[in-house]
């Protein structure tokens, strides 16, 4: 039911949570449409890499670890299948336990700039993420995590997918390269977020990087603003 209604809510809510956030009406005839954004939470909201290596470090402390800087790869259980098979069940038994993901700290600048990407004129801004399959603790927690940073008002505008790929959007924000999933041809253009699992990839043409929300986010979403008159 979760995952309905959160695609129910990709409809623009003109009267909605971010009303009083200086987001007027919906754009008149021949004006043009709103531009829906997506954003990532894990990696791009929330510091999923720093959380993980504290706790990991805290509950095994005399295993092996793979510093921030030397970390390779999306998935952080691959890389330390690596160093030991038993290291891989380790690091999943991190973020599946309770509380791992309502006690990630935002990453800089992140609540701030969605909040004013939020209230730009003739935008639509939702966070799309996608759960852990063991989902005991997991789904809550993104919902807390978002009302805790963002407020209760944002809640509205969580999108809770295991396949992004299917979600309407413009653009989306999010730290993993390879996004795929049942559209092989997805509507929005992803915006890889650097983290440090990714910095070191070279993107080719058309391809584009955000290097951290104090990079020009704004730039990115007015490349893809249609001009009035072009509205769909």
């Amino acid at each position: 039911m979760i995952l309905l209604s959160s695609f129910l809510h990709l409809r623009p809510r003109r009267c909605g949570p971010f009303a009083g956030l200086g987001r007027g009406p919906g754009p008149a005839a021949g004006s043009r449409r709103a531009l829906r954004v997506l954003v990532d939470m894990d990696g791009v909201l929330a510091d999923f890499e720093g959380g993980f290596l504290k706790k990991f470090r805290a509950r095994y402390p005399d295993k092996p670890y793979i510093a921030l800087e030397d970390r390779r790869g999306f998935w952080v259980s691959e890389q330390y299948g690596r160093l030991g098979p038993e290291l891989s069940e380790k690091a999943i038994s991190i973020w599946e336990s309770k509380n791992f993901f309502i006690e990630l700290d935002p990453l800089p600048g992140a609540v701030e700039a969605v909040k004013q990407m939020a209230n730009l004129a003739d935008t639509d801004v939702f966070i799309c993420t996608s759960p852990i399959k063991k989902y005991r603790y997991c789904p809550y927690e993104k919902y807390a995590w978002v009302e805790k940073h963002f407020g209760p008002e944002f809640l509205e505008q969580i999108v809770l997918t295991r396949d992004k790929t299917v979600v309407s959007a413009d653009l989306l924000i999010d730290d993993r390269p390879d996004i795929t999933g049942a559209e092989l041809n997805p509507s929005w253009e992803h915006v890889l977020f650097t983290a440090c699992h990714n910095k070191h990839l070279q993107l080719k043409p058309p391809s584009r990087r955000l290097q951290s929300w104090t990079d020009d986010w704004k730039a990115i979403l007015d490349s893809k603003r249609l001009p009035p008159g072009q509205a769909t």
